[in-house]
This record gives structure tokens, C-alpha cells and sequence, in this order.
């Protein structure tokens, strides 16, 4: 088979994003606990003289196990410690990595990757294509249970019989049988990926967090705690973890292994886990912290003049998940009743203080329709969006649609429960939440849960109503509808429609971009029409960095790229 060899550096552009992810490429929101800024040191140089840039991206992270994470800040610090098959670089474009070459055969079902010659891991050892082989097959391991294996390898052969799917007639259940997915290693330089469809993004995937190489040998050895201690997380990235002490930071210092070295110019990055956005403000107009996430949402009129605030759009939609399982959920009327009745300009302008954008869709805005075109200035079935500019109407058909589904006044509705975490905007949203579906006569409870428990909880669908949010990890918009598949293992709101199924299998397997795209359109005007979601807000990422910092980039999928940064004297 005639093959075209296609050298990464030359790759096309790709906006890589992470759930919310997420991921979800679930996003990540700025968050501290900051009574241990004290321990922080000093920011510059340490007392041995070395270039340690402390920053301060969230709190503690519930993993930084690359298959079993799913939230931005574990996502970026997972960067710092890994490298991939491929990266990004910061015009967007997909770079080589760990893969100096790939090609791609004719009819797009075969990936072959060319290695590096004299990759280590960060412990000095052989690094081989055999560890992808191991890493990728453990991520669709079901006994793992990653939530991003079906988004990552669903499409590479033999991931049905990976995870273990029913049978023809959906009686029996096949056995998993993670060697089935169809990756293997030649030699020690050569990754072979089988495809089931073509994936004309896998190079995007290739470049993704989740996809990064595991150790065999340390994992096997302690697999669910080899990825808590320094000394068994052995990465192949420009950094590697040091030490972490919960509640207060992690550090990452120089992988003097990394094929790459001499391009790092940090010794190291001191990485704050903080709840607290008043301490987190204070360590940075300190010093002691040259970048933080975390802003206490207070002082953002003032922030906003100054010149080192930034407020970047990003590729992620911040939205509400009402858990389809439970009886008051069931009935759409219901679900979209509790959409209309939010005003989104108003949380976006005054709650926010304009850091976010109100959200129409679900498609986030920046995301390109198949010939480069906004994807928002496509759309086909408007009556299926949100009119931001009418909640005197809006509300006026929410109360209506509550009467149809039998429950006008909000009577029979049981009281809600709201779960959120307590850091930016949430607490302040979660309280609008009280008062605007009080005008449906709804009775609404807050309940504030630990970041580090919050996700987990929504994962299990441990909740009624939820906040969720989803930073892309690639510029397509089948990135975040595949939130609303039947099992996606990022489905937090537990939404399943077999005509939606269906369109994205559609979409999964159509070669032509712009008939492809025409399917996914379908999609997202089904799930607005079905209010699987509430989309709330657009996401934007705002932060405090200082001029010291240079060499570094913050990218659409709201990572914070300090990997080649520097500290100007």
C-alpha cells in the first residue's frame, strides 16, 4: 500500500484544549488553599541557586494519573511530567514529540509512528514504542475505568472487544480483553495504530495528556498509588515530579533525561495547591507566586486595568448537568424549563463581572466548522438555541412548559439540590441558581463539595443537579457533543438518545468533512431540542502573570505552557 510520509513539524494547526478534561476535559477552576504561601520560597532562585518558577494553577488534584484524570489543572501539571507521541506548540500546530515522523497510509486506517532514537524514561531506563503499547491498552482496560478511553482510542480497532461490548443480540457480555486494541511494536522504535475509521484528527490525540506512556513495571507494581509518590512517577516529559505535599504544592524539577534538555531552561516548577483565591492574590503580589489562576472575584473591576491581567477566550462551555436517572428529570419539558428560566446575559455581565460569555449552544464559541467558518454562524435550527436577549420570554415559556409536564408553579417538583465547588464564580452562580428557578417555584439547596470529591461525585452520578464544565482537548466540535453519548465516561448527566447515538456514529465513520460536520450540527440541534445539557457560559480563562515570565504561552485548550519558559533577571 502506497503510503505518504508526513513529518509532525509540518503537521496542520490543531487548537488542543483539555477536559472539563474537560477535562471533563471537566474544566478546572481557580481555586487555593493559601496559608502555606510562607513555605512557598522564593520565587527566582532557590537556596542552592536554582531557577524555580513558582505558579499557582488550582488546588489538590483528585489524579495525575494521565489515564485516570480529567480535570485541567491535573491535565497541565501531567504536561509538565510527560511527553507524547506529539505535541503542540504554541502557533497551535502539532509538533513532533517523542515521534520524530509518522505516516498516515491511503485509506487513513494505518498510523505509523517513527520514534526517536535514545529516549529514556525519567529514571535513566530504555524508554520502547512497547510502553505506548501497554499505556494505551491499559487506558481501555475497564478494570482502570478512564473516563476519556472511548473520546481517545474508541475509534483504533478492536476497542469494542477491549472493553468488552454485548453481543449482537445484547444477551451476553464478551469478555474485556485490553490486548485486542490494535496497537503493537515492530521493533523498540516503531508504534503501529490500527484504525477502525478514519480519524483525521488522531494526530490532535497523539498530542493529548491522557495518551502519554506509563511505566509498566512501576504501575504493576502499585497501581493505584504509584502515580501519588515522586518516586515511582516516572514520566518521559522536560520536568519530573520531586515532591507533593497535598494541600500546599507539587515540584517538578528538570528531567536531566529528557531528550530535549538543553531546551529547558527552568531547574524547576513549584506548582501551589491552594483554596483559597485571597491567599493565592496575596502570594503573587508577593512574589512569592510569579502566575496565578486563582483571583478573588472581587477585585476583577480593579484587575482588569492592570497590564499584567489577561483574559484569554478559550475552547470550553461551562454548563449545568440535571442527572437524566432520576424521575423529575425524565420529561425534557422539564429540563428545558429550567433553562430558559436563567438569564445568562445577566450572570455573564454582573455576576461575572464580563470574565465569562453568555453561552447560546453548546458548542463553545471559537470551535471552526469544516471549511474554517464560525461554527455559532452555521447553525441551521435556530429555534433550538438559546435568545440570551429575551429572558422576559424565555421565563414566560419555561413557566409554561412546567404547566404542560404537570407541574405548574413548580408543584409536585421535588426540592432541588444544587452541587458545585466553592471557588471563582460558583458559590455566587449557585445562589443566582436559588432565586431564578424560585420565579418557577422551585425550592433550590446549595451544597458545596471539595474540588478533589466533586468530580468523582459527578462522575458516579451522585447528585441531582451539578455544575460541569468542558474544555476541549482538540478543535472539533465531536470533542464535546460526545459528552452526551450513551457511556461516554464523561457523561456526567447520564443523558442517553439513541437518534443522537446514531448521528455521531454517522459522523464517526464519514470521510466528507463538510457531510461530517452536517451530522454533528444534527447532533447539537437534538441535544438543545432535549436539553441534555444546560449550557450556561462560555468559558475565559483570567490570570495574573508577571513580566519576569518569558518564553511561555497560555493555549485555547487552557493549559499554562512553562515547559521552555524562563525568568528574566
Amino acid at each position: 500500500m502506497k503510503k505518504r510520509l508526513i513529518v509532525a513539524a509540518l503537521a496542520i494547526a490543531g487548537a488542543m484544549s483539555l477536559s472539563g478534561c474537560g477535562g471533563s476535559k471537566s474544566n478546572t477552576e481557580p481555586a487555593a488553599d493559601s496559608t502555606k504561601a510562607a513555605e512557598n520560597g522564593d520565587t527566582k532562585k532557590s537556596g542552592d541557586g536554582k531557577k524555580i518558577l513558582t505558579i499557582q494553577l488550582g488546588p489538590d488534584v483528585e489524579s495525575i494519573d494521565p489515564a485516570l484524570n480529567s480535570a485541567v489543572d491535573g491535565a497541565n501539571y501531567i504536561l509538565y511530567a510527560f511527553e507524547n507521541l506529539l505535541k503542540i506548540d504554541k502557533e497551535g500546530k502539532v509538533v513532533p514529540g517523542l515521534a520524530e515522523k509518522y505516516e498516515i497510509s491511503d485509506d487513513q486506517l494505518t498510523w505509523t509512528f517513527h520514534l526517536r532514537d535514545g529516549l529514556k524514561w525519567s529514571d535513566g531506563s530504555d524508554f520502547t514504542a512497547e510502553d505506548f503499547v501497554y499505556s494505551w491498552q491499559r487506558m481501555v482496560d475497564p478494570n482502570v475505568a478512564a473516563p476519556y478511553a472511548q473520546t481517545v482510542l474508541g475509534m483504533v480497532e478492536g476497542y469494542d472487544e477491549a472493553i468488552g461490548k454485548p453481543d449482537a443480540e445484547g444477551n451476553t457480555t464478551i469478555d474485556p480483553d485490553p490486548t485486542k486494541l490494535k496497537v503493537e511494536a515492530p521493533d523498540d522504535k516503531t508504534l503501529i495504530v490500527h484504525m477502525a475509521k478514519p480519524t483525521p484528527y488522531f494526530d490532535k490525540l497523539a498530542a493529548f495528556v491522557s495518551l502519554s506512556p506509563v511505566k509498566k513495571d512501576v504501575v504493576e507494581a502499585n497501581p493505584d498509588g504509584w502515580s501519588i509518590d515522586p518516586k515511582t512517577y516516572i514520566s518521559t516529559g522536560p520536568f519530573k515530579l520531586t515532591d507533593w505535599k497535598p494541600g500546599s504544592y507539587l515540584m517538578f524539577e528538570k528531567n536531566e533525561n529528557y531528550w530535549d534538555a538543553d531546551s529547558v531552561k527552568l531547574d524547576g516548577i513549584k506548582c501551589l495547591l491552594m483554596e483559597d483565591q485571597n491567599a493565592a492574590f496575596s502570594a503573587y503580589e508577593s512574589g512569592d507566586a510569579l502566575m496565578i489562576k486563582s483571583i478573588p472575584t472581587q477585585e476583577i473591576t480593579t484587575l482588569k486595568e492592570r497590564a499584567d491581567y489577561y483574559l484569554d477566550p478559550i475552547l470550553g462551555t461551562y454548563y449545568l448537568d440535571l442527572n437524566n436517572t432520576l424521575d423529575e428529570f425524565k420529561d425534557s419539558r422539564v429540563r428545558e424549563a429550567l433553562s430558559l428560566a436563567l438569564d445568562r446575559k445577566y450572570v455573564s455581565e454582573v455576576i461575572t463581572s464580563g470574565t465569562y460569555t453568555p453561552a447560546t449552544g453548546f458548542v463553545s464559541e471559537g470551535v471552526t466548522d469544516w471549511d474554517g467558518t464560525v461554527w455559532q454562524d452555521n447553525i441551521t435550527d435556530s429555534s433550538a438555541y438559546i435568545n440570551v436577549e429575551d429572558h422576559a420570554g424565555n421565563l414566560a415559556k419555561a413557566k409554561e412548559l412546567l404547566k404542560e409536564a404537570g407541574y405548574e408553579n413548580g408543584v409536585g417538583l421535588p426540592e432541588m439540590v444544587y452541587s458545585t465547588n466553592d471557588a471563582s464564580y460558583h458559590k455566587k452562580i449557585a445562589e443566582y441558581l436559588q432565586q431564578a428557578w424560585g420565579e418557577l417555584g422551585l425550592k433550590v439547596e446549595v451544597n458545596i463539595v471539595e474540588w478533589k470529591s466533586f468530580t468523582p461525585q459527578r462522575r458516579s452520578g451522585n447528585y441531582q443537579i451539578a455544575r460541569d464544565g468542558w474544555v476541549m482537548d482538540y478543535n472539533d466540535p465531536s470533542n464535546i457533543l460526545e459528552l452526551a453519548l450513551t457511556g461516554n465516561g464523561n457523561n456526567n448527566a447520564k443523558y442517553s438518545n439513541p437518534e443522537f447515538d446514531a448521528l455521531m456514529e454517522k459522523a464517526a465513520t464519514e470521510k466528507d468533512p463538510q457531510t461530517r460536520f452536517g451530522y454533528f450540527h444534527q447532533a447539537e440541534d437534538l441535544m438543545m431540542k432535549d436539553t441534555a445539557m444546560v449550557p450556561l457560559l462560555y468559558y475565559n480563562d483570567f490570570y495574573l502573570q508577571s513580566d519576569k515570565i518569558t518564553g511561555s504561552w497560555h493555549s485555547p485548550d487552557g493549559f499554562w505552557h512553562f515547559e521552555y519558559a524562563d525568568i528574566a533577571d
